[in-house]
């Protein structure tokens, strides 16, 4: 019975990705996304009590990535759990490069609902406050040159967005992901305190 309830609310967010991906968030209705994932209005709202709430769920499903990784990061020293968040770039490149439409949705849909952009700027807020804590401890442990925690931390926010922008508009541009780590380990070369010689 679980597994089948999971099979749904996978089919219906496959089903919210497409549709909302060609037609828009506004034109694509609960009754054409249970066509498409062939299940009744009755299941559609036993997993989500509206298009809106369908729609923050599959921004929620695309950010776990990034907050498993940094959750897989709580033990690690500074310079380790920034590498380890590395890791979560396949996924981001990958699922990213797969819904310019959608990515572009949010963004819309977020200027226009206050609660969609309430809910879209959080997780930007909540790196930006993560990043920040996690640079100023690497300056204070030592691992880091004395920087700007938030500054910095705003740079490596920016540098993201930007990075997952470009991939966005120009997907055969660069190896995004290769991209990603190697601009991640030039950031970390300059942060780094070099041991004295």
């Amino acid at each position: 019975m679980q597994q089948r309830s999971e099979e749904t609310r996978s089919r219906i967010l496959g089903s919210a990705i497409k549709l909302f991906s060609a037609r828009g968030f506004n034109a694509a209705s609960v009754s054409d996304i249970c066509k498409d994932a062939g299940i009744s209005k009755g299941a559609f709202y036993h997993h989500f009590k509206s298009k809106q709430a369908l729609f923050l769920a599959l921004l929620d499903v695309w950010l776990q990535t990034i907050d498993n990784a940094i959750e897989a990061s709580k033990d690690k020293t500074v310079p380790e759990t920034f590498m380890l968040i590395t890791e979560a770039f396949p996924f981001i490149f990958e699922t990213a490069g797969e819904g310019l439409p959608m990515f572009l949705e949010f963004w819309l849909q977020a200027s226009r609902d206050e609660k969609i952009w309430q809910a879209s700027i959080a997780p930007y807020r909540r790196y930006q406050k993560h990043f920040t804590s996690l640079i100023k401890k690497g300056v204070d442990e030592g691992s880091f040159v004395k920087v700007d925690p938030e500054l910095t931390a705003r740079m490596i926010v920016s540098m993201a967005m930007g990075l997952l922008i470009q991939s966005l508009l120009d997907p055969k541009g660069a190896k995004w992901e290769k991209t990603a780590r190697e601009i991640t380990k030039m950031m970390m070369d300059t942060l780094l305190r070099k041991s004295e010689a």
